[in-house]
């Protein structure tokens, strides 16, 4: 009973390393050739296809909700002037590149667990391995660095869309000045932030898709276990990504200077 237990209990740590060792294969993978080209620009339009729309919907209520909670808060210290500024910060910052990976790990990394945990029951991935092809190679590479670029492309969404929302919600229903919105974006806000939104935006793609693969090209036990790899991949891509979201936050607000006024 003890080795058992023992057992469940390295069973997480186990199951991590086999992880990190599938992204190391991926890492490989990218400098292999032949690059598949079509396969990735079909999965990029796929992934994009998919998720724009629920993007681009759901970056409105969070610079909204952003706008109204940060304006009525600095209204209280009279620095009205300041709303567009902190509304910038927190939606390039945060909000956009958590709002995309989110989505991205909803929609194109359930569909990307889907897809490879069907081929994998069916056993296409074996027969690939047989006639000399590498599924990694084949299918994950081009898969990953499609959510990476779909990734970028949403952050830059959310973010217009995002700081677009807040404009209108502040100056409607708080009365805000729109000049003093508009002019206040650089007050406060500076262009490492936007990098930071990126590279973050960058960061959870590359997550997103190698986890789904992984949980995709590990399913088992017919179409319950293709739902259950799905099911995980999602779950373990959100822990990993607000995870990963602290540690980079952390790091940036260490090494960049903020900027005062």
């Amino acid at each position: 009973m003890t080795a058992v237990t023992a057992s469940r209990a390295l069973a997480p740590i186990g199951s991590a390393g086999k992880l990190f060792a599938f992204a190391l294969d991926v890492a490989r993978g990218l400098f292999r050739r032949p690059f598949q080209t079509r396969e990735f620009f079909q999965q990029a339009w796929f992934i994009a296809s998919v998720t724009i729309v629920p993007t681009a919907l759901v970056a409105i209520p969070f610079g909204a909700v952003i706008a109204l909670q940060v304006g009525g808060l600095i209204a209280q210290f009279g620095a009205q002037s300041f709303t567009g500024s902190a509304s910038v910060l927190a939606v390039v910052r945060e909000a956009g590149p958590i709002a995309t990976s989110l989505l991205i790990a909803g929609a194109g990394g359930s569909a990307i667990a889907a897809d490879l945990g069907a081929r994998k029951i069916r056993e296409e991935l074996d027969a690939m391995m047989v006639l000399g092809i590498d599924p990694i190679q084949r299918l994950v590479v081009p898969r990953v660095l499609a959510c990476m670029l779909v990734a970028v492309f949403l952050n830059g969404l959310v973010s217009v869309v995002g700081v677009a929302g807040g404009y209108v919600f502040n100056v409607i229903l708080q009365h805000g000045t729109p000049g003093a919105y508009l002019s206040s974006f650089t007050a406060l806000a500076q262009l490492p932030d936007l990098w930071q939104g990126m590279v973050k935006a960058l960061v959870f793609g590359l997550i997103a898709a190698i986890v789904a693969s992984y949980m995709g090209m590990n399913a088992g036990g017919g179409p319950k276990g293709v739902g259950d790899a799905v099911n995980i991949s999602v779950v373990v891509t959100f822990m990993l990504l607000f995870v990963v979201n602290f540690v980079m936050s952390a790091l940036y607000i260490q090494l960049v200077p903020p900027k005062t006024g």
